[in-house]
């Protein structure tokens, strides 16, 4: 009976390896034929059994092409040997195959290369061993990295021999993974191993056949402990049983690891080698500290189109645009290109220079390109402010190529957004920090090279706090009277010992020049877009959810960009690193999430009419090329639709009797405690989600005006103008100055006044 039992549970796992490896049907075949042979108790139902696997085999390759419903079936079959592992003392790869037996793994020809990725110069250089054995950069590889980064190798492809616990297993083991502050059981800063000894692995199943050409790794992320792995093994598998380990001619081949735990550190494999699996085992780690690593795979996947998980993640576009990674003199030149191509809606303009005195250029979109039309909102898309935050800079020079394209070939969106908009496009904000970062290349800058401007200033922190000015005004600790808006810059700010960037002064320059309707700093390391206010009220907190007045309004402004975006909502969506923005559809307030003074978005709107958001577009800040194509797909519809929520509102033109535009003239709406000024036209634009609003003008030296504006679901911002008069002081002081005499004020008037009549009674 023992044996009957043993011999179903043989035909059990012959059944169940079917589902395991379609690829190695064969071999599957033959296995069955051999539990076939074997007699028991229960070799009928082992008979059906194996007969029902051959048939749902076939049944299951012809399935591939239908959608995922052999997902989770082969993560379930595949489950058990990724968690076993030998003791001490046991031979530790004992499925090591040799170059020419069965199984083995096929090394890659040097003249193969994947169509489809194509590095820059700067892209992923690898590394020649230096004198001390380190590596330095040199040429590029060929490949590009699988995604642990970017979260295109998903959880269920990476496995570890153990884990220290949740936080810390294989899922977490990502390139540039940050911890949260807490470093819990669920968001910590790496993959790191349950126990310290050399039989210690994590793999990565990359679900198709792969030309590997190298690792990238890290240290663990941590604030409040030192981890990393100083030198390492690598394998690789077709079937993640038999191994086979990447040699020298010495024998098995050890590459360096890490001397800290935050810069990536490049290794090549001496010959690229052709498998789907590969295995990374740490063989010393930092005395002080235990194994611990986070880690990206070079890799090109070969041509499968029979592969489903392939198929299921491609993502290609039809868009002819520049897909690459742009240094300065390039990002000028595409410039000049998208200028000459469209000359009648573009124009190059400055808005200053950076710390090493790099121009900060910008793009103007708009049909009389230089000029303010009155009616017209302006709009502004700037990136770059971290340097290392590459992704935004990207997208906002593919924007104006897709632009230029879409109007010569009379795209009606395009061309409308174009004709009723004037668009502002500042794709570099810190072009110093940029070139650090572009200087080491795609993966290799860890999470924060380049982040900062030459002098060490974060850019998109360094603007005045305004938010504490009028929050102690309305306290009434303060005998000072702050406006609601339009807030006056603080004069310690403005002097030359205040640590204020040197691009921070142009933007603010540059903000105060142009009437800005809306604006969106593109970001990167996230996910989400986040929404003012991004400081606490209350000082004993570091996070708060802090509305400002207008907060229906930032809600939808934030959420018609994520909601646009492929995968910002998508609640199948993985974390990028500690938070889960889905519980409020990719969006977040940014006092919420973390509180940060003098933040961009915050003194834009305290002290301009503009309604600035920060929009984080992805998890990897610095993406390899390649997947610019993707990133575009993802960003494209919804770069647009932010652009369109500048047309949503009231507008419109404050004048005199005599059709004058009057400037300065305060904008309010009854029940929002933040107002708006008219531009030097007299026009206005004030953002409102659709209901009835009862408007308010005043100016000095005119009388005041009230209107209900009504706000409709369609886009297209509601016409609301207002003639108003001026006050009969304001006129007897025109007449006076106009035949050269100085009018009297009413208060010296009056005293005189009485100063008479006191003499007369006397």
């Amino acid at each position: 009976m023992s044996w009957g039992f043993a011999s179903c549970q043989g035909c059990f796992s012959c059944f169940q390896i079917k589902f395991w490896d379609l690829q190695r049907r064969f071999t599957q075949k033959q296995t069955i034929m051999i539990a076939l042979s074997k007699k028991g108790s229960c070799s009928q139902l082992c008979l059906a059994l194996c007969a029902f696997g051959l048939v749902l085999l076939e049944d299951l390759s012809q399935a591939l092409l239908m959608e995922d419903q052999d997902y989770y079936l082969q993560e379930i079959s595949n489950r058990d040997h990724y968690y076993s592992f030998p003791y001490p003392g046991e031979e530790y790869f004992p499925f090591t195959e040799q170059p020419g037996e069965e199984g083995s793994i096929p090394a890659a020809e040097t003249e193969e290369e994947h169509p489809r990725f194509k590095p820059s110069r700067k892209e992923l250089k690898p590394k020649k061993t230096s004198k001390k054995g380190k590596s330095v950069l040199e040429t590029p590889p060929d490949c590009p990295p699988l995604g642990l980064e970017t979260l295109k190798i998903t959880d269920f492809q990476l496995h570890a021999s153990t884990a220290k616990r949740y936080g810390l297993g294989a899922h977490r083991g990502r390139l540039n993974i940050q911890a949260g502050v807490n470093e819990n059981d669920f968001y910590d800063g790496a993959w790191c191993a349950g126990r310290n000894d050399p039989y210690q692995w994590i793999e990565v199943d990359a679900r198709r056949l792969t030309k590997f050409t190298g690792v990238i790794t890290q240290g663990r992320n941590s604030l409040w402990s030192s981890n990393w792995v100083t030198s390492y093994r690598v394998l690789v598998s077709n079937d993640s049983h038999a191994w086979t380990v990447v040699k020298n001619e010495s024998g098995d081949m050890i590459f360096e690891g890490n001397s800290e735990k935050e810069i990536p550190v490049l290794n090549m494999l001496p010959v690229p080698l052709v498998a789907r699996y590969i295995r990374i085992n740490p063989r010393s780690w930092f005395a002080e500290g235990s194994i611990c690593m986070r880690l990206e795979i070079l890799g090109c996947p070969l041509p499968d189109p029979n592969n489903y998980y392939h198929r299921r993640n491609e993502m290609t576009t039809t868009d002819n645009l520049d897909f690459k990674h742009h240094n300065y003199k390039e990002m000028r030149q595409l410039m000049k290109t998208v200028n000459k191509m469209c000359p009648n809606i573009t124009r190059i303009y400055n808005i200053g220079k950076s710390n090493q005195g790099l121009k900060l250029y910008a793009v103007e979109i708009s049909d009389n390109p230089g000029e303010h039309e009155v009616g017209e909102p302006e709009f502004r898309y700037i990136a770059g402010a971290h340097g290392n935050e590459v992704l935004g800079r990207e997208l906002i020079l593919l924007l104006m190529q897709f632009m230029c394209q879409e109007y010569l070939a009379g795209n009606p969106r395009i061309v409308h957004l174009i004709e009723d908009t004037r668009i502002h496009l500042l794709p570099s904000v810190n072009p110093d920090g940029y070139d650090k970062a572009y200087e080491a290349g795609s993966e290799l800058g860890g999470w924060s090279l380049g982040r900062w401007t030459q002098d060490g200033i974060d850019i998109n922190n360094n603007f005045p706090d305004l938010n504490s000015l009028l929050w102690e005004s309305e306290d009434q600790k303060s005998k000072r009277k702050v406006p609601n808006h339009h807030i006056p810059i603080p004069d310690w700010y403005l002097s030359e010992n205040a640590t204020v960037a040197v691009e921070t002064r142009a933007i603010i320059a540059w903000m105060e020049k142009i009437p800005f309707v809306l604006g969106g700093n593109l970001q990167g390391g996230e996910l989400v877009v986040a929404y003012p206010y991004d400081m606490v009220r209350s000082m004993w907190k570091t996070q708060d959810y802090t509305a400002t007045p207008d907060d229906h309004v930032f809600r939808w402004l934030a959420y018609s960009y994520a909601s646009t975006h492929r995968l910002m909502t998508d609640a199948r969506r993985r974390a990028c690193h500690t938070e889960d923005f889905q519980k409020e559809d990719g969006t977040v307030n940014g006092a919420s999430w973390h509180t940060v003074a003098g933040s961009i978005n915050d003194f834009s709107y305290l002290h301009t009419n503009c309604f600035e958001l920060s929009i984080y577009v992805g998890c990897d800040k610095y993406p390899h090329e390649s997947e610019l194509p993707e990133e575009w797909e993802n960003n494209r519809e919804s770069l647009i639709v932010f652009m369109e929520q500048a047309h949503r509102g009231i507008k419109g033109v404050v004048k005199d009797i005599h059709g004058k535009g009057i400037p300065n003239a305060i904008i309010s709406v009854e029940g929002v405690n933040h107002d708006i000024r008219t531009g030097s036209d007299g026009d206005y634009w004030r953002l409102l989600n659709p209901g009835d609003y009862v408007v308010g003008v005043k100016a000095e030296g005119y009388t005041a005006a009230t209107k209900t504006c009504e706000v409709g679901y369609d886009m297209g911002a509601t016409q609301c103008d207002f003639t108003i008069s001026k006050t009969n002081l304001a006129r007897i002081k025109e007449i006076m100055r106009k035949f050269g005499k100085q009018p009297i004020s009413l208060s010296v008037r009056r005293l005189r006044q009485r100063a008479r009549q006191r003499r007369q009674q006397r």
